[in-house]
Parts: C-alpha cells; structure tokens; sequence
C-alpha cells in the first residue's frame, strides 16, 4: 500500500457524488464485522452512482489499495473487514428496478434488504427463496457475495442456483453484464480485445483439458453437497455446455456468486423467484435426549418433502431463557431436550397436510429417537423460526470472555454423512475438552459447530487455529465443503489448497489474477489469504483495563465486557418494516454509528484502547450516543441483550465529570423540582408556557425546538388531590390492597390521568395506598446525573422494601418511571436483594389489570356494551420491559371495544430527546415511520390510545390527534 495524506483522501471525497469518510470514528465501526476480526481501514466509501464505485476503483489500483465491498457486515468469516477503502453500498444502492411476472425474475442493487425484497414481491405472487437466520438486514450483495443458503435451500436451493445476471464493474473500471451464454454467445466474448475477452478466455484455458475438469470434480465437494462453497465455483462452471455434456448454458455469475467480492464490484442484480409457497403449512418439533439421536434422526424425516429441517441445540435453547423476546417463543419446548428439530411441511390444502403430518409423525415414533414431537401451526410456526433465526445472536449472551467462535461452524457434508461426522466431530472436540454448541441446517447436512473459546488468551487463540485444522482433515475425509454459506472469508481461505488441491488452488489463483491482476478486489479474501489466527478482535494475553462505572454491571463481569455482548449479527439494522423498535435513529440516517452495533463497537474500542485516564472521555463517543434515544429496544429485540440504553446512562456520568453538564440538561434532569416550584402559581407558569413570546424566549435559551408545545402543568398535582381525595373514594370489602407510585410526570402534568387510574381501581374493588416517596429518577438517569438518581433509587427502595409483597404489589401509570424498579434499580440499589424483591411485585397498570382479568376479579360486565374503536401505540420501555399485549388484553375487556395495535417502533420524542432543537427533526421523522400515518389514518371517530406521556405528546405534536391513556378509556367504560 503507497502511503497516503488526508489531502489525497479529501481530494477523493470532493470528486464523489457520495461521501468518503477517514475520521478516526468511522473508522472504528468498520474495522469490525460478525468475524473475530479487526482491521481498521484506511476510509469508508457511502458511493452514489456507478461513477463513484469507477472513480474509487481506479482511485484504489491507482495508490495500491484494497476495496472491501460491504452491505449489512453480517459476515462471519471477516470477508467485510480489511486495510483499504471499505465501500458501503447499504444506504444508497438500495433501489428495486424492475420485476418481470411473466420470467418470474426482479432486478435490484445490491443494497436491497432480503425481507424487504420479499415484502415488495408478495403482491406479484413471487419470492425469493434463499432465507438466512439474518434475512430481516442482510442485503442481496452479501448474500451473493456469500452464496447465502439458509432455511429453505432444502425446497428452494441457495443463492448461486438464483442469480440470473450481474451487472458489474471490472478492475480496470469496465461496466460488464455476466449473464447466461449460448456457445455462439460465448466464443464472441472469448474474442472481445477487452479485460472481459480475457476474462472468457482464461476461464475457457483453464477449464477445458478434460484432465483439469476430472481433477476439480474429484477434490472439490460432492456434487450432492449444496451448500459448497470452497474457494471459487469452478466446478459449477465446469457443469455447462461449454465444457460438459449437458443443455446448461455458460453463465459466470456461477463464479460470482461466493466469490466474496474478490473477482469484481457488483451494481444491479437480476435474480430468479419462486412462486409463494403453499399457503398451509405446520411445523413438528422433535425433541431429543442427545446429539447423536437427533443427527440419526436427519435421513429418515428428510425422506419427507420438507421445507425446513432445522436444529437447535441445548446451549442456544438454554440462551433464550435469558432474552426477554425470545422466552416468548419458548412456549412449545418440552422439558430440557439436548437437542430439538424443527421440521416443517407446507400443502396447498389441509387433507393433503394431514396426510404429510401423519406420515411424519409415524416416521418419528417408529424410529423411536425422538420424546416429544409438539406440533405448531399458524404464529406459532413463526415464532419457532425466530428462535431459531435468533440463534446466533444468542450465543453473545455467554457470559465472560469465553465465547462460541465462528470458525468451523461452516462445514457440510452429505446427509448419509452427516451422523457419521458429527459423531467422530464429536470425538474431536471431547479430545480437546471442548463442549461445542450445534446448531442450524440439519436438513442440508450442515450443522454450525461452534467451539467456546477465550480468543484473549493466547492458548486459546492456538487451539482456534488447531481445532480448524483438525476439522478440516475430518472435512476434507468425507469429501465435504469446509465453508457452506458463510463464505471463506479470513477465517477458512487458508484451508482452500488443502481442501480442493494445490493444482486446482492454483487455477484459481490464475483466475483472481485475470479479473483482478493488481489486487485491488478484498484482498486477503479466499486467494493469498490472511493468516486466520492474527489481527483478531482483541490482543491476546493483555491486562484487561480497570474501568469503574457507578452503574452495577457485575451481571455482565463489568462494563466492557457488557459492550463485548455484541457480536456483531447487526439485527439492529432491521428496515422500519421488519418490525420492533431498535434502532429508531438508525431508521432514519442509515449511519452504522447510529445502531446499537456501532455504539457498542465504539464504546468497546475506546475502552480497550484509550489511554486517557477517564476512558470515556472522548468526542467520538459523544458522537456515537447523541442520538441514543435511550428506547430500551435493544436490551430485549438485541439477542445478546445489548442494552445501550443503560450504557448510555454510563457514559454521559463519566463524560460530564471531565466536561460539566450543561444548563439545559440539569433543568431536564431537575424538572420535576422546577414543577414543584412551579405549582407555587401554576397559572403563572402555563401562561409563560403557553405565551408565544415568552415561551420563544425559554426555548431559544434552554435550546428547544421552537415547533414544540411545551408541557404544561395540570391545575392540581396528583399527590394534592390523592390529600384530599384517596380516602373518599376506597372500597367497602376490596379484593386486593396495591401501592399506586406517584411518578413525576403524572404528578405534574398528567394528574388527570392519574386520578382515573385510582378511580378505575377503586371502583374494581381494589384499596389504593399512596405513601410518600421521592420521584422515580428517570430524568437524571437519562441524563448520565447517576449520583443524584442512586440517592432517589435507595430512598424509595427504604420506603417501599417492608411495604411491597405478592400481595400488596406496587404498580404505576408512567412505564419509563416505574419500571426503573425493575430495570435501573437492579444496578443503583446499595441493597440489591431488597431491589430485587420489589421489582419482583412491581407492575405497570396495564400488566395488573391485564393480571386480575384472567384471576377473574375483573370481568366486561363491568364496563359498557357500547362500541369503540381504538388504535392503541406502546410505550418502547413497555415493549422492552413488559408487553404491549397486557394493554391490548385490558382495553379489549367491554364486549364491543375493537383493538388494534399500530406496529410502531419508536414515537421518536423519548422523554427530552424530541424537544432539543438540535434534534426535533429526526424526532419527527422517526414518528413519520409508522406511527403518525397510522394515527392519520384513522377516522376521527377511532380514539388513539398510548401510555406513554412523550408519546402522547409527540402524536399530538405530530398529528394534531389527541392520544388518551388507557386507563381513561377503561375509567369512561365502566357502567357504575
């Protein structure tokens, strides 16, 4: 690599469409993918047009630099990562160009999402089949780059079988189309007098003699094995008219596909689809006591015409009991298998279904290996696939520096094979006293075997590269594919020559120097490979920093190995549509920086390699967490429970002691005593609120966004009226005694709504207690002021620790406040087990009402029999925390009322986020996602309904609709 100046860099920025960034934060989040690797480039490319990826192309052979294709960085084997240029096509080569109904085909760019592709394909009939356990972020040119399979390659095959054309730039800059060739079609290609003529020409050299051709198909994977993807897919090309006896036209996108963006740089796309599958479908979950069973078990049930054929382990299925989203989708497991199968059949009929479903059943029971076989239908279909799909991510919730690595998890043999191999793979790893987790595609004989090591000790790195070793002689003994569909990438490049022979390593190396002769293409990738056991993510054997946080993180074994969760699976690049909350920022600007990856990566890169006494102290840090909403989504939709939120919290109490806190943040922070003091003439201070001039005069100095309403205080505080009013209104012979928290924001602003919340109670024939106890201390712990917030956390843990039991519950309007009890409070509480206790019998309104409903102490002859239609948005800490379903369950109790949940993320306001100026823009655009075109949608006669009071606010800001709480609903419904 010639050495080059930021001048040079900047001079190739000016010359882009799109943007190239060198900054020491970019950087960082692209030194890194879902591999065990760290490189730190030199910039990053965002391209715009095919004239961008020209300029940098020749901008790369010219100054001797690698160019890194990259879409969603999913990649498992480190093929995203390296020392040149990374090119992120993710955020603008996101177009679908055309579909053709009658050729049944689409053309895209390589940025398209996988899920969102099919969600635009589902009105046309058609999809594509290719469906990895990452198919809600993974882009169409990493799945070509990988030759991606997933679950459905057993019905539907993997992505090389789908790729039709490829529209495509050369290493010298010149646009080519690969595309299927008749032979006539192929000998004027192989005559062209152009890089792509020589192209045509090598391949045809190389591949011709039928000893070479004979010599490939010998030491390449069995032909049987799909899922092969060893180095270059000559063996494919192989099979065509040009050089076999068959009807299969040339096509190069053949090589292509796999080729990890080592040979050329993909723009368009066109792929082949497949009809819908049939609409009827159930899925048989076979549970068994072993491994061995389970894999016995593959080539009998795969007799079936399946769709999926999938397998979980016991290590992975123990992960999700501690991820709050995926224990719901643990409800179908039967006691503590060792391992289950997910096998799922699909007619276009039910009488045909049946018949499958019997006929698959009877195979189970006759071979005697499986105890349980629950059948699914329906969601619960889906739910079982997220908990498979959920898998990977999973495997970050270990907790320590032992992890489950990815290096041999790619390995395929044949199905007869398969149990064969797992057993004397099992053997291998016994050798090494190594309990390894399976899981994944049984059905197509590849199984994700993954060692748990400690990559920051030496040793351990040493059997990294020992255990690959070995696995790839056992590979290599049953004529398998040592990488599937996860690609070579670093981590198994080095094995090539070994698995397929140095005499047909070398054709590919000829190859990769006739598409690419100055290497500008991924080096280090598949050809001349990198070491697979160096610049790994961590240093080994060094001292692991001494960081002390005033938040509890020994859960995790501290702060930074709280961010080391992260494995880089980027489920929390999900488009808007996918689904959940995480990560509404990013669903705006598109920015790695702005995801919970990108923060995690950066706040662990920081704190491993700064050498600042206050590690947190930096800009890039502040850059990456400014627009953190602080939404809670991650810690329960992020399958390793990334929880940035609270990592956030942490961050700002380290930053402002180097750097002081600002005005505006301590008035956010201290407001509920500024209410306090306000409520001394609170008509005075609504009507400096609500006056244009002097409400212009408070947002211009505090810097809040002009264009917001600023929240003003009810006529009486909610403590004020409960003096004079609680003891008025308790029932004669109640069912239940509960302590009602008078949050903060209730208390001041939403007294209404806190007093229909005890009169709902009261009138349900529940004793309410109010005590006296400080606010909740989410302000200051959205704001990083920890200190203040421990001091509230402790003195409301003294006050309600002997109050607060199974049968006297605490429950709450604001779910960002009370929950604290049962989030934050964990980590401030001096007395943890007391901590714990409460927020054990610490409820939001919604899950106490929702609780007594199904007790049968609250019943819908309570309430009216009249009509009402209600679209009902979650609080995110409800969704993260607790469940929006308690508040659909509650406001579905009167007969007549019809329930919707709007699939909103984020509303976009998050407490103080959505007033500052500097972000009330992307506010609004988060809540113009989803939420307030649904809210505009309805009819005026449908009543809106959200818990939270940012996002009642924010609808109201957005939408000019009037958002109630369900509690009012619920208070209005009742008939006495």
């Amino acid at each position: 690599m010639i050495m080059i100046d930021n001048s040079t860099l900047v001079s190739l920025h000016k010359n882009l469409e799109g943007e190239l960034q060198f900054d020491t934060l970019t950087k960082s989040l692209y030194a890194t993918d879902a591999s065990v690797y760290r490189r730190i480039p030199l910039a990053v490319a965002f391209p715009k047009s095919i004239r961008d990826l020209k300029k940098i192309i020749l901008f790369a052979a010219k100054y001797n630099l690698g160019l890194i294709p990259r879409t969603a960085g999913t990649s498992l084997a480190g093929q995203c990562v390296g020392d040149g240029i990374v090119v992120d096509v993710s955020k603008y080569f996101t177009k679908i160009r055309s579909v053709d109904k009658v050729k049944k085909t689409v053309t895209v760019q390589p940025g398209v999402i996988r899920d969102d592709l099919n969600r635009f394909l589902k009105s046309y009939g058609l999809f594509f089949g290719p469906n990895t356990s990452t198919s809600n972020r993974c882009m169409i040119g990493g799945m070509i780059g990988n030759n991606s399979s997933g679950t459905t390659s057993i019905q539907y095959g993997v992505t090389r079988d789908k790729v039709v054309a490829m529209q495509i730039i050369l290493s010298d800059g010149s646009e080519v189309t690969f595309s299927e060739l008749s032979k006539n079609d192929f000998e004027l290609k192989k005559n062209l007098n152009t890089l792509e003529g020589e192209i045509y020409k090598q391949i045809y050299t190389e591949l011709s003699p039928k000893e070479v051709q004979k010599q490939v198909l010998t030491h390449f994977p069995k032909p049987e094995i799909h899922r092969r993807n060893t180095g270059y897919a000559i063996d494919e090309l192989i099979d065509s008219d040009i050089f076999s006896d068959t009807t299969t036209p040339f096509n190069m996108c053949k090589l292509l596909s796999g080729s990890e963006g080592t040979l050329a740089f993909t723009t368009q796309v066109t792929l082949q689809l497949d009809d819908l599958p049939p609409k009827e479908s159930l899925m048989i979950a076979a549970h068994f006591t072993s491994i061995d069973d389970c894999m016995k078990a593959v080539v009998p049930v795969m007799k079936h015409s399946l769709f999926t054929c999938e397998m979980m382990d016991k290590t992975i299925l123990d992960c999700t009991k501690n991820n709050i989203e995926q224990l719901k989708n643990r409800f179908f497991i039967v006691d503590d298998p060792e391992a289950i199968l997910m096998l799922e059949l699909r007619a276009n009929d039910i009488t045909s279904l049946q018949e499958q479903e019997q006929k698959l059943l009877k195979t189970l029971v006759d071979s005697g290996l499986s105890y349980a076989n629950p059948i699914l239908k329906g969601s619960e279909i889906d739910q079982a696939l997220e908990l498979r799909k959920a898998g990977l991510g999973l495997l970050g919730n270990i907790i320590g520096d032992k992890k489950a690595v990815a290096c041999i998890e790619d390995t395929a043999v044949a199905i007869s094979d398969l149990a064969d191999y797992i057993a004397e793979f099992t053997d291998l790893m016994k050798a090494y006293d190594q309990q390894t987790v399976y899981y994944a595609h049984a059905g197509a004989g590849e199984i994700h075997l993954r060692p748990i090591l400690d990559l920051k000790k030496s040793d351990d790195v040493s059997l990294f590269k020992k255990i690959t070793d070995d696995v790839a002689v056992l590979v290599k003994k049953y004529q398998g594919s040592m990488s599937g569909e996860h690609g070579d990438g670093i981590v198994r490049a080095e094995y090539i020559p070994f698995m397929i022979g140095e005499e047909n390593y070398k054709i590919l190396q000829r190859i990769k120097n006739t598409f690419d002769p100055n290497c500008v293409f991924n080096p280090g990738k598949i050809i001349n490979a990198y070491p697979m056991d160096q610049q790994l993510r961590y240093e080994t054997d060094r001292k692991e920093p001494e960081i002390n946080t005033i938040l509890d993180f020994t859960d995790s074994l501290g702060i930074l190995r709280a961010t080391e969760k992260c494995n880089g699976s980027g489920d929390c690049r999900k488009s808007v549509e996918a689904g959940g909350t995480m990560c509404p920022s990013y669903r705006v600007t598109k920015n790695e920086k702005d995801t919970t990856r990108g923060r995690a990566n950066t706040l662990r890169e920081f704190l491993t390699n700064n050498t600042q006494p206050n590690k947190f102290n930096t800009k890039e840090l502040k850059d990456v967490f400014d627009l953190c909403l602080s939404c809670k989504g991650c810690s329960s939709e992020c399958p390793s429970n990334v929880d940035i939120a609270t990592l956030k919290a942490e961050f700002e109490y380290q930053y402002q002691k180097e750097n002081g806190t600002s005005l505006r943040t301590k008035i956010f922070a201290n407001s509920n005593t500024l209410n306090n003091l306000g409520r001394i003439a609170p008509k005075i201070t609504n009507f400096f609120f609500k006056n244009k001039l002097t409400s212009r005069i408070l947002k211009t100095t505090l810097g809040i966004a002009k264009k917001r309403d600023m929240p003003l205080l009810s006529k009486q505080s909610l403590r004020s009226w409960c003096d004079q009013n609680i003891k008025k209104v308790q029932p004669q012979n109640p069912v239940k005694t509960v302590y009602f928290f008078i949050d903060e924001f209730t208390n001041h602003l939403d007294a209404e709504i806190g007093i229909d919340a005890i009169e709902l109670l009261t009138r349900l024939n529940y004793e309410v207690k109010v005590v006296t106890h400080k606010e909740s201390g989410r302000t200051f712990i959205s704001k990083g002021i920890l200190e203040k917030a421990k001091i509230l956390a402790n003195h409301n843990i003294e006050i309600f620790k002997d109050l607060i039991t199974a049968q006297t519950p605490l429950i709450g309007l604001e779910p960002s406040a009370i929950l604290t009890f049962r989030d934050e409070y964990h980590r401030l509480a001096d007395d943890k087990e007391k901590a714990d206790t409460i927020a054990k019998h610490t409820f939001l309104i919604d899950e106490f009402l929702n609780a007594e409903i199904k007790k049968g102490n609250i019943s819908s002859n309570q309430f009216t029999t009249e009509g009402k239609t209600i679209k009902l948005h979650g609080h995110c800490h409800q969704k993260a925390l607790s469940g929006v379903d308690h508040t659909f369950m509650a406001l579905n109790l009167p007969q007549n009322y019809k329930v919707t949940i709007i699939p909103s993320g984020c509303c976009g306001m998050a407490g103080s986020f959505g007033y500052e100026k500097e972000h009330y823009d992307i506010s609004m655009q988060i809540g113009e996602q989803t939420l307030f075109p649904a809210v505009r949608k309805a009819p005026e006669s449908t009543t809106i309904a959200a818990v939270g009071t940012s996002c009642r606010h924010q609808i109201k800001d957005g939408t000019n609709r009037l958002a109630l709480h369900p509690v009012t609903i619920l208070k209005k419904a009742l008939l006495h």
